[in-house]
């Protein structure tokens, strides 16, 4: 009889499953590995993140015990960072507004983490300008705080040179397309920087969300956490992005519901990663190897994304995905001018 060697921790920072990829097929002529973040302590791909943002604010001697951290949060770092922090030792306090999912917000409380929910939208149709505002404001009353700025912070991008980059590359000997959901522009930028040094001829496409500001297009309305900014992050180097595919919310919530009815329920950024791959897919070889990754799960959007009434509040029907046979592509008519490639 075989017997499995158990995987035992000791603490929530070290239950990384790195190494899972599902093959999707009916998005592209190839088959789609898709890198699913969701098996962490924290549910997402910001463990990663947290984790570095926090070790190396130790490293460098900026937190001691009984620092008081704070951080801008649509939900998933939230999350990750109330968790680190309540394992570490540390108070953490999030901002976070009204797009926040009720199971991220519960999580964080329930992590022994503060709560602040901004409610005013800022002048680019979001939230992040408010939010971020706050931050400084409790920053300037409380000189114990320490924000990590995931948004600012190099440890952003090298939480992804570090760990989601090399795991790739280590599980596929070539990778011909990658593509990526833009929201800090934290993994984005990372994956861009190691497969610049390590697979410089990989095409890595950005996904971004209609509504977005990162790439210089038209401010909007937008609903799904995780995706798309009102304020471009200082981490965003425009010279290094090479593709940026802008999907609609409501071809994102299609795709989340079209692979739910297959027994895989994704996050809204994952949608919108694979809506992204089905644009492409003319231009996906058979032989090509496609990666794509997956920020989280959607048990945390069960009221939102998956909840038709407050899907049919926000964009009442949805478009009909329809899955790649042949040549017959996906007709995203919705996105397909917001194709961009600099």
């Amino acid at each position: 009889m075989s017997s499995l060697k158990p995987m035992i921790v000791s603490k929530p920072e070290q239950l990384l499953v790195n190494n899972l990829y599902l093959e999707l097929s009916g998005l592209a002529p190839a088959q789609v590995h898709l890198k699913y973040e969701g098996f962490n302590a924290a549910g997402s791909i910001k463990m990663k993140s947290a984790l570095t943002l926090i070790d190396e604010l130790e490293q460098q001697g900026k937190l001691k015990p009984g620092s008081e951290i704070i951080e801008s949060s649509s939900g998933n770092l939230g999350v990750a960072l109330a968790i680190i922090c309540a394992s570490r030792g540390y108070k953490f306090t999030c901002v976070t507004d009204l797009a926040c999912t009720e199971q991220a917000r519960s999580a964080i409380l329930a992590a022994g983490g503060n709560l602040i929910v901004v409610e005013q939208r800022d002048a680019n149709g979001g939230f992040l300008a408010t939010r971020l505002a706050t931050i400084k404001d409790k920053c300037r009353n409380n000189p114990n705080l320490v924000w990590t700025n995931q948004y600012a912070s190099s440890s952003n991008v090298n939480a992804h040179y570090k760990y989601t980059a090399p795991e790739i590359l280590s599980a596929f000997k070539q990778v011909d397309w990658l593509f990526v959901g833009a929201g800090t522009t934290g993994t984005l930028m990372g994956c861009i920087k190691y497969f610049s040094e390590h697979s410089a001829n990989t095409r890595i496409v950005a996904i971004d969300a209609k509504g977005s500001i990162t790439f210089g297009h038209p401010k909007g309305i937008r609903h799904i956490p995780g995706i798309g900014t009102s304020r471009v992050p200082p981490i965003c180097d425009h010279s290094a992005v090479k593709d940026v595919h802008l999907v609609a919310e409501p071809n994102t919530i299609a795709e989340c519901h079209y692979w739910a009815k297959q027994g895989f329920m994704f996050g809204g950024s994952t949608g919108s990663v694979l809506t992204g791959i089905r644009h492409y897919a003319d231009r996906i070889k058979a032989s090509d190897t496609v990666v794509a990754i997956s920020a989280d799960g959607g048990d945390k959007y069960l009221k939102s994304v998956y909840n038709p009434q407050w899907v049919a509040e926000r964009f009442g029907s949805l478009p009909e995905v329809i899955p790649y046979k042949n040549n017959n592509t996906f007709n995203d008519a919705q996105t397909k001018e917001l194709d961009y490639e600099f």
